[in-house]
């Protein structure tokens, strides 16, 4: 079978990996890490609880935390389980994440169709937000953009088709303070914006937001600003446009965009040595301050815009370690420059994430750190290279995280070993010291 760009990405990864069995499970790793915290420094993020459920893959996974503490997990599924997804998969828990179940969203005829890329938003008054794509795996092409909104915290959906177009890719939701929900997503003609003011029960028509490029990620700030990334790949990987490397800034709901450079240098080309990049997050705090984290072959960086992205400063906040890339980062923001951040390094046998609090403070000052130790996930793959066992996987890429109500961090990795039958996700729970 023919390899889109995504595929070959992850087949990049699979050089010089080991067969499955060889290395830790996913339950001795925790059970080895939580061991380990009793020597850990006080600066530690510290594991205090993992939580597998197993029902169905969530592949880049998304999580969000109604008012009421309701928890929601989606994900789309792995063609390996011999179980077809077209409906799109949520899950909710209601005791904080130490039991879950699956939520009813509809059916195709509700419109509720899709079987890839998700993303979840919840506004104030508690309206969640449910974005997916389908995807042909035949064409390796994008087929669609639909929303579904509920109002009662799950119970019952109203799905809306955003989009039916050829290519279309990577949507993300979000909402502002003033409870405008706003959906973008990409295809082989550019990054789209679509918003509704109404809950969901309508939608504006779409309007580009860039000719070009992929809808890399999506973010609001405390006064109704949306940063989108753009990146050159675009429609699945089946478009790349060389040079295409900016934010766009809205303040005035999506009418008009300003282009901002990024700083940093990647490389986009799939080549030995090169850094694995899809998702590069971006995210504002509660001072109105932008911030962007990415990966180079040096190590992870982070940049922070005081001018919605005119200028930057940066950053690297972990360096590299001498064979081992960084990968696939995810970042999150609070407060007053409190942000949390996930990413991927190593591959193979090797293959490790970790999740992080990062504190910023005044500009010139570096930011502070606590990190949690290396953690495994139970996520597998077949190995392309060589043909022989499974690898080890990031079943997507990056891996969410979100700052709970009580100030707890909460991460959800992908479950996904053919050997086992184990399909669904972990959710891991941190607790750490804020940064000094």
């Amino acid at each position: 079978m023919e390899l889109n760009r995504r595929d070959l990405l992850f087949k990049c990864m699979a050089l010089g990996v080991v067969r499955l069995g060889t290395g830790l499970s996913h339950a001795s790793a925790v059970e080895a890490w939580l061991k380990a915290e009793n020597a850990a420094a006080s600066t530690t993020l510290n594991l205090t609880s993992s939580v597998d459920y197993l029902d169905a893959t969530a592949r880049e996974p998304m999580i969000v935390e109604h008012p009421d503490g309701t928890l929601f997990v989606s994900g789309y599924g792995d063609t390996a389980s011999g179980t077809p997804q077209t409906v799109p998969r949520l899950w909710k828990s209601s005791d904080h994440g130490a039991t879950w179940s699956a939520v009813k969203v509809g059916t195709e005829v509700d419109g509720a169709i899709g079987n890839s890329d998700v993303d979840l938003a919840i506004a104030r008054d508690g309206i969640l937000y449910f974005v997916s794509m389908g995807y042909d795996g035949k064409t390796n092409e994008g087929t669609h953009i639909a929303v579904g909104v509920s109002g009662d915290v799950g119970n019952t959906w109203h799905w809306t088709m955003l989009s039916h177009k050829r290519f279309d890719d990577r949507p993300w939701v979000a909402v502002v303070p003033d409870g405008t929900a706003h959906v973008i997503w990409n295809n082989d003609s550019g990054v789209y914006h679509t918003m509704s003011r109404d809950r969901g029960v309508t939608w504006s028509t779409a309007q580009t937001i860039h000719p070009q490029g992929g809808s890399s990620h999506f973010a609001v700030g405390p006064s109704g600003e949306l940063a989108v990334r753009i990146v050159p790949l675009s429609a699945s990987g089946n478009r790349f446009n060389e040079g295409v490397e900016l934010v766009a800034v809205s303040t005035d709901s999506g009418t008009t965009w300003q282009k901002r450079s990024v700083p940093g240098q990647r490389i986009w080309v799939l080549a030995e040595g090169a850094t694995p990049r899809w998702v590069e997050p971006v995210a504002w705090d509660a001072r109105g301050h932008l911030y962007l984290l990415w990966t180079e072959v040096s190590g992870v960086w982070l940049a922070k815009s005081l001018d919605r992205g005119a200028t930057w400063s940066k950053w690297r906040v972990a360096e590299y370690e001498g064979d081992t890339l960084s990968y696939f980062p995810y970042l999150t923001a609070r407060g007053a420059g409190e942000l949390a951040a996930t990413w991927f390094s190593g591959a193979g046998e090797s293959l490790h994430w970790q999740v992080c609090k990062i504190q910023t403070g005044d500009l010139s000052a570096p930011p502070q750190l606590i990190r949690s130790a290396q953690l495994r996930t139970d996520s597998w793959r077949a190995n392309w290279v060589s043909g022989g066992g499974p690898v080890r996987s990031t079943a997507g890429e990056y891996l969410p995280v979100l700052f709970l109500r009580n100030g707890d961090l909460a991460v959800v990795t992908p479950i996904q070993n053919k050997e086992m039958n184990h399909y669904g996700f972990s959710f891991w729970r941190f607790k750490g010291q804020s940064p000094r």
